[in-house]
């Protein structure tokens, strides 16, 4: 039951962390293409890669575990917000700047991963 629990409250805080990235952006930002979304996957991933790629190992408990990588990061990360945008751009006539969110989310995103699992600690 601690490990639902952790994943409750760490996507409640994810989710609390997304709202305040897209806001936060959304006061300097006001193109078409979502930047929001896009800064809140990516940070996302900074977070799962450099738990998984520098510190799995140094965290002990299942709880932490499921609360920074299930809850925080899967509140924190958004596809369906991120499909959501996407396919309004396409309705919307403005195809290059949703295949550009397609590939440069896409991309970024698993260069991240890449990069910090591919660390050696």
């Amino acid at each position: 039951m601690g490990v639902i629990i952790a994943i409750f409250i760490g996507g409640g805080l994810g989710s609390l962390a997304r709202y305040g990235v897209a806001h936060l952006v959304t006061q300097f930002w006001r193109g078409e293409f979502p930047l929001g979304t896009f800064v809140a996957n990516l940070l996302s991933c900074i977070v799962m890669g450099a738990v998984v790629g520098l510190f799995y190992h140094k965290i002990t408990t299942a709880e932490l575990k499921a609360l920074i990588l299930i809850g925080f990061c899967g509140g924190f990360s958004t596809f369906s917000t991120f499909s959501k945008e996407t396919l309004t751009l396409m309705q919307n006539g403005n195809y290059i700047i949703a295949f550009s969110n397609i590939v440069i989310s896409l991309i970024s995103c698993m260069l991240i991963l890449w990069f910090f699992t591919n660390r050696s600690v």
